[in-house]
């Protein structure tokens, strides 16, 4: 059996992406709730507080390792599996992702350091700026990755010259169509993970009755942020599906498996996308619905998949089905949200086991939700790299065989898998461990980590439960 390169080298892409994905949209809404509660605690000096975020600066730490270790190997990617993308590309590409580094990175990793170690070696003021700075580095290292990856989308600003992109207006390059929506999309999906993630620990805590002052303040602050920021994500992806629209109609139209161009489009709650038929099978949908959300109108036209020619289309049915996995997703943590309101206004706020484990289970659901997200982005452009422009084929390393990209995509899974399993019994040591290695004063002086990560292996000692409660 002959290897293809070309599908070896999109699938490891495709997993090198998503698995490093799921940890940049943690830390960026971590590291703001972070950055709140240092500045709650210099504020009102209460201790419950400084505990919460001691305890999720531990976890911010190991994450970021996380996304660092799994993300630098997607530069080398561009070399090895996408050389002549990366030839024709580097004019933008290459400056755009050394501003991310030079500007992003190495603030983030400067005063990361301040903020782990710093505690009581540095003034209040100045460890409440770390932690501020950090945040801040998160979102410029996301608007410098948003902006190259838009570009690939909505392309602006250049032009060809021998077979490459030059650029003609770094404005247009940069803050291209597209951008702004999928900054803010992105922005708040991150708030929405970093939400779901703390509720869900801080239920964990108050189902075991541990430290429960400092996990209230927790749950009750984030179940106000998710509150707001569920429905204004739906707002946000609205108009950023609007502008895809307009800039993308195939992507919209295999997102809505609306084949060929019509009127009164139905919004299709089932189908079964047939590409070789060009069309789909056991359809249930709301009459019109589709045109009214895309165009507000119900008779407004929508275009359709058969617009493009069969090579040029993307994969319908991944992207069909990613694209309700998301909305679903959403769906369900408004109603969460709206529920945690309810339950809140009639005071049972904490005192509900179904509730609170409800909570516990949707820690999982944002990074699912921004996976199936991904899915719809990327491969709702397929066949292209750059829209419209360079395709998939067209950007290979053309020296690339099917065993050499073979390869090296099971290298990454088995790497991957040591990297996550390691991450993830960190992980749950911190949880274990909860706040009370921050509290606990066993020989007169706060006990400090001498490595990293040592921290997350403090034993949990059953004699001082109850000493944080």
């Amino acid at each position: 059996m002959e290897l293809d390169p070309l599908l070896l080298s999109r699938l490891q892409f495709a997993f090198v992406v998503c698995f490093h994905a799921i940890f940049p949209v943690f830390t960026i809404g971590l590291a703001s709730y972070i950055a709140v509660l240092h500045g709650i605690f210099y504020k009102t000096e209460n201790d419950a507080w400084d505990r919460l975020a001691q305890f999720w600066t531990k976890m911010f730490a190991v994450v970021f390792g996380m996304g660092v270790v799994t993300g630098i190997v997607m530069s080398f990617q561009f070399g090895t599996n996408w050389s002549n993308f990366s030839f024709a590309t580097s004019n933008f590409l290459g400056p755009v992702l050394s501003y991310e580094v030079v500007t992003a990175f190495f603030l983030e990793a400067a005063f990361l350091g301040v903020l782990l170690f710093g505690r009581g070696k540095v003034p209040e003021g100045v460890h409440l700026f770390a932690a501020i700075m950090v945040a801040v580095g998160t979102f410029i290292s996301s608007f410098w990755i948003l902006s190259a990856n838009s570009w690939m989308q909505t392309p602006a600003g250049y032009e060809m010259v021998d077979g490459r992109f030059h650029i003609t207006s770094w404005m247009a390059a940069i803050f291209n169509p597209s951008f702004w929506y999928r900054f803010v999309h992105m922005g708040m999906a991150s708030f929405l993970t970093g939400g779901f993630v703390v509720a869900g620990v801080s239920a964990w805590f108050l189902l075991r009755n541990r430290d429960v002052e400092a996990n209230k303040k927790a749950l009750s602050m984030c179940l106000w942020l998710l509150l707001f920021l569920a429905p204004a994500q739906a707002v946000v992806g609205d108009f950023h599906g609007l502008n895809t629209l307009e800039h993308q109609p195939t992507k919209v139209a295999a997102m809505e498996g609306n084949w060929e161009t019509q009127s009164n489009v139905p919004l299709l709650l089932f189908a079964l996308p047939d590409q070789e038929a060009q069309e789909n099978r056991f359809e249930i949908g709301v009459p019109s619905l589709a045109s009214l959300i895309l165009t507000h109108s119900a008779d407004g036209v929508v275009p359709g998949i058969n617009e493009m020619a069969p090579d040029e289309q993307p994969p319908v049915a991944l992207v069909f089905w990613s694209f309700r996995v998301m909305v679903g997703i959403g769906l369900l943590m408004i109603a969460v949200a709206t529920v945690g309101l309810f339950l809140r206004r009639r005071g049972r706020f904490f005192q509900s086991p179904l509730y609170l484990k409800t909570l516990v289970g949707m820690i999982i659901s944002p990074f699912l939700a921004v996976l199936a997200g991904w899915v719809v982005t990327e491969s709702g452009r397929a066949p292209w790299l750059v829209y419209g422009v360079m395709t998939h084929a067209e950007g290979l390393t053309p020296s690339l065989t099917g065993g050499m990209a073979l390869f090296t995509l099971l290298g990454y899974v088995a790497v991957y898998a040591v990297v996550f399993w390691v991450g993830i019994y960190y992980l749950t040591r911190v949880v274990r461990n909860g706040m009370l290695a921050d509290s606990m004063e066993v020989t007169g002086e706060v006990e400090r980590a001498k490595r990293p990560f040592s921290a997350a292996h403090t034993p949990f000692d059953s004699d001082y439960e109850g000493a944080t409660k």
